[in-house]
């Protein structure tokens, strides 16, 4: 049963971290269900509440953090309301539209829609799609750094306790 429980929980550590870059898959949401799934196999003992609050903190961060990120790139490059929408929808449906490329070509595509619609001039509109790229890039390394470091909280936690 031990073994169950650790390939559960290694399976939805792999999850999570797969989501801080395709982000069809629940991230975060896989690695935070991870600690209940230990908690229901081996017991929730090693964990106190000051675990919770801080995991609690870093996945309320991810998500704080992955819309503002994203939407900063595209505002630093001088993006409308529409253009952050755009890229926002390029975001979730280019992977579904263009499998292989969608995730990177959906949030510029979407960006450089938005930013047409919202009245600017095509040079500006491809600057802002730029800028949405480099959110989402930022945006991809902010998840990953702190995914690693609620999985390596976990580990010293249970370690610890």
């Amino acid at each position: 049963m031990a073994i169950l429980g650790w390939v559960l929980i290694i399976a939805l550590f792999a999850v999570g971290l797969a989501g801080a870059v395709y982000p069809i898959l629940p991230g975060a949401l896989a690695i935070y269900f991870a600690f209940f799934v230990y908690g229901w196999f081996f017991g929730f003992a090693s964990f106190g509440p000051w675990f919770w609050i801080i995991q609690t903190l870093i996945v309320a961060a991810l998500f704080i953090a992955d819309y503002i990120v994203g939407a900063w790139g595209v505002k630093k490059f001088g993006g409308s309301r529409s253009s952050i929408i755009g890229s926002t929808i390029g975001l979730i449906a280019g992977p579904f539209v263009i499998p292989a490329f969608g995730l990177i070509i959906g949030p510029l595509l979407g960006a450089f829609i938005g930013e047409m619609i919202a009245g600017s001039d095509p040079g500006k509109a491809l600057k802002v799609s730029a800028g949405s790229l480099l959110g989402l890039f930022s945006s991809t390394v902010v998840k990953i750094v702190l995914q690693i470091v609620m999985v390596i909280l976990f580990f010293i936690w249970i370690g610890l306790y």
